[in-house]
């Protein structure tokens, strides 16, 4: 028997920064359009458009995104205009 405990995500990856949005426009193949607030991103001073994608997990349980919903992103310092969908706040 495999032990579950290896199985469940860590609570914050290294490296990356998570921030919440809200998602302007669904595009094809499970990609979105989501304004960050200026303020959430360390040194940007308006609001950002970041090119986001569903996480597998999101995608495996059907989670349905739509234009208005208040998304987490996770993205990385290195690239602020793409970003993951990680969870849909209600």
């Amino acid at each position: 028997m495999y032990n579950r405990s290896n199985l469940r995500p860590n609570k914050s990856k290294p490296g990356v920064m998570e921030v919440d949005g809200e998602v302007t426009e669904a595009l094809p193949n499970t990609m979105f359009r989501v304004r960050v607030p200026k303020g959430s991103l360390p040194n940007v001073e308006e609001d950002r458009i970041v090119l986001c994608h569903l996480s597998g997990k999101m995608r495996i349980h059907y989670v349905r995104i739509l234009p208005g919903d208040r998304v987490k992103l996770e993205m990385t310092p290195y690239d602020l205009t793409k970003g993951r969908i990680t969870y849909r706040n209600r």
